[in-house]
């Protein structure tokens, strides 16, 4: 399907669905965006990547006008006061991959506590965000740029913190990679 079909696909959208398809987009909920085309247009031939298609032109279409999703703080001082108020003492901050059909490959920072026993998300950090934290240096990544700055507040959070910093597969994405123990 090219450009113009994303075009043609949208004119055939009731009004209402435009409606409401510009609706999720403008507030970031792709998933539920995409969800609305395809219901719409399956039965006339429109497949999931057709219908993603879709959205991505309503995305460029409203462009600023987006309420992105904003990005986890990357900073020492934000990261150190959202592991002190977890439950529990932090024993390891941990970097584990996840990932998902809109953001591709992305790192969650983990807080990983004892007493009670658990871990809390400190940070997603996303493609976008990774690139944005890097700046000029983006360019001299060689790695997935998420798993770099994963790295890099990870090690300095974690010696903030005096405690082990677990990432277990840094340079391939790999959300089956064996997790921390103590």
């Amino acid at each position: 399907m090219g450009t113009t079909d994303t075009s043609e696909w949208w004119e055939l959208l009731p009004a209402g669905i435009r409606a409401q398809v510009d609706g999720y987009v403008l507030q970031d909920a792709r998933m539920q965006a995409v969800r609305a085309v395809l219901e719409v247009c399956r039965a006339r031939g429109l497949g999931l990547h057709d219908a993603e298609l879709v959205v991505h032109r309503r995305y460029l279409h409203h462009g600023d006008r987006v309420a992105r999703t904003p990005d986890s703080p990357l900073d020492r001082e934000s990261l150190a006061a959202l592991a002190a108020g977890c439950p529990g003492r932090v024993v390891a901050i941990e970097a584990v991959w996840d990932g998902d059909t809109v953001h591709g490959w992305f790192v969650d920072l983990l807080a990983i506590t004892d007493g009670p026993a658990g871990e809390r998300a400190l940070a997603t950090i996303h493609h976008g965000t990774a690139v944005r934290h890097l700046g000029d240096d983006r360019a001299r990544v060689a790695r997935h740029p998420s798993a770099v700055v994963a790295e890099q507040v990870g090690r300095a959070l974690a010696a903030d913190l005096a405690v082990p910093f677990h990432f277990a597969s840094p340079d391939t994405p790999d959300d089956g990679a064996p997790r921390w123990r103590p």
